[in-house]
């Protein structure tokens, strides 16, 4: 047989090993879950980071167990996994204390100042407030300053996947594609800043000599160790190879290779990405991320909240709806998207902004939902969240296109709302172009994957591997009607919420302190 590729793809809820051919079929998967995170205290988000180890650990032992026959050609471990969730280690790689996941909502003093001449050009650049929030929400300064132990003993302060990849091979290694988050990483330059004065340092707080050495995706990092081995049943030796974050995994996965096409991942932070050989910023002074692709960039636009969206309609609105998939043993979401076809494009005129999580650059925004009249039902609620989420990420695409200077001629989807139909039907009429999905759910696995079979020269380069991994099985043309009203409601309505709002949205912030980036919990202002 063929050798295979080992994909240990670890989420907020559960970690995935699967094993992929050359061909790009997934040939078996076992999947555990764990609890999302454990929360102390209001908006902490915190995992122990042995549950994702030893999630990772019983995941490939029932792989084994269950995949017999396959598990003696894996050639190859690839690990992708979550953003922004990093880990405090010592020099034997033992964890210091929980790792404080992307979730967490906590902000540190951050005492420490820039010079006055940095705040001055900051300021200038119409940055002053996103470089004082980013440096509130690093937790590398929440830890310094309220376990001040911890950090004094912290050997390495590594990303999840470095964590991983430390425990598969005893390396303190980690990708360059995998460097998205509160990090001094050049994005540019993909690198830790050469120059000690560069300001990432302090916007971070974390001492150069604290993080692990970074190497391109493709790169052998080590070989399986005998403990490991072990404790996945993976073969001593077997090679780790860098790889990359999931939404980089996810467009490489779905076959966005250039700037004339976009990835889409429906996840709990929804995003819009695009390939790019050329560095460029869709929104001013927010970096394009590395992609699995050596050399490349990942230019995004996220909605943060995204497709969390839907987890809260269920909760607080949808009981009804979840005890009808109850009765029919299905899911929530199926009983909700069957609802969806009931409503017309535009929700009969409700209109939801997608803003539950400001961003940097709109430190102020709230959502919103407008349009209401009489005739509105959950349903159009649902729906609205759904268009909303989409008018989101059309503004993505429109900033992408402007920077790039490429029109982005068709898309592709992943993540859970994909698995729709007509979520992705909503979704071609609402961009106008043709919506694409691949052979397997599971494509940032598949774009690991397609990492590893060139690393180990099965493929000569990308492109190659794409060609004969990834295959387009459906795709969803927009109804040009349909388009034109989403063209219509998006230009003369969506696109004038925020100027008309962006004032009340501080008058709300400065009356009621939410959201407000400081230490205070916005349910005491209730």
């Amino acid at each position: 047989m063929e050798p295979l590729i080992l994909s240990i793809d670890c989420g907020t809820q559960s970690i995935r090993a699967l094993i992929f051919d050359k061909h790009g079929e997934l040939l078996a998967k076992e999947k555990v879950e764990f609890e999302p995170y454990f929360s102390k205290e209001p908006g902490w988000a915190e995992q122990d980071p042995l549950v994702y180890y030893n999630a990772m650990c019983e995941a490939c032992i029932g792989l084994k167990k269950s995949s017999e026959e396959l598990w003696d050609h894996i050639s190859g471990v690839v690990v992708t996994t979550q953003r922004d969730t990093c880990v405090n280690v010592d020099k034997d790689g033992n964890a210091l204390r929980p790792c404080i996941l992307w979730l967490d909502q906590r902000y540190a003093l951050c005492k420490e100042k820039f010079s006055a001449i940095k705040r001055f050009a900051f300021r200038t650049i119409g940055m002053k407030e996103a470089v004082d929030i980013t440096m509130k929400k690093s937790k590398s300064y929440w830890i310094k300053e309220n376990q001040p132990e911890v950090w004094k003993n912290t050997y390495k302060y590594l990303l999840l996947s470095g964590y991983l990849n430390y425990k598969l091979t005893g390396c303190f290694v980690d990708s360059i594609g995998n460097q998205v988050g509160h990090i001094p990483f050049d994005y540019k330059r993909k690198e830790w800043p050469r120059s000690d004065r560069n300001y990432r340092w302090q916007l971070c707080g974390i001492e150069r000599e604290k993080l692990p050495k970074l190497v391109e995706p493709g790169t052998i990092i080590g070989g399986i160790t005998e403990e490991t081995s072990k404790n996945t049943g993976i073969k001593i030796g077997v090679p780790v190879i860098a790889a990359a974050a999931d939404k980089a995994c996810e467009t490489l996965g779905c076959g966005c290779m250039d700037t004339e096409c976009a990835s889409i991942s429906f996840g709990t932070t929804a995003t819009v990405q695009t390939t790019s050989e050329e560095y460029f910023e869709p929104i001013p002074f927010m970096p394009a991320y590395p992609a699995a692709m050596k050399g490349y960039y990942n230019p995004e636009v996220e909605i943060f909240r995204g497709y969390w969206m839907i987890s809260w309609f269920k909760r607080e609105f949808a009981q009804r709806e979840m005890l009808e998939a109850e009765e029919r043993n299905i899911s929530p979401e199926e009983v909700l998207n069957e609802k969806l076809t009931s409503i017309p494009p535009g929700s009969h005129g409700l209109m939801l902004q997608p803003y539950w999580t400001p961003g940097l650059k709109m430190p102020e925004a709230k959502g919103a939902i407008i349009g209401f009249s009489d005739i509105h039902t959950r349903a159009h609620i649902y729906r609205a969240i759904i268009e909303g989420i989409n008018y989101g990420l059309l503004d993505g695409i429109d900033k992408i296109q402007n920077k790039s200077h490429k029109v982005i001629k068709k898309v592709f989807v992943s993540g859970g709302g994909s698995q729709s139909d007509i979520i992705c039907q909503i979704t071609a009429d609402m961009l106008n172009r043709p919506v694409y999905k691949v052979q397997t759910y599971e494509t940032s696995g598949l774009g690991s994957s397609i990492i590893g079979y060139v690393a180990l020269g099965v493929y000569k380069d990308y492109h190659e591997a794409a060609d004969n991994m990834i295959h387009h099985k459906i795709e969803y043309k927009p109804d040009k009607r349909n388009a034109e009203i989403y063209f219509k409601l998006y230009k003369n309505v969506y696109e004038k919420i925020y100027p008309s709002l962006k004032g009340l949205y501080k008058e709300i912030r400065d009356i009621t302190g939410c959201p407000m980036y400081k230490e205070v919990d916005c349910n005491e202002q209730r």
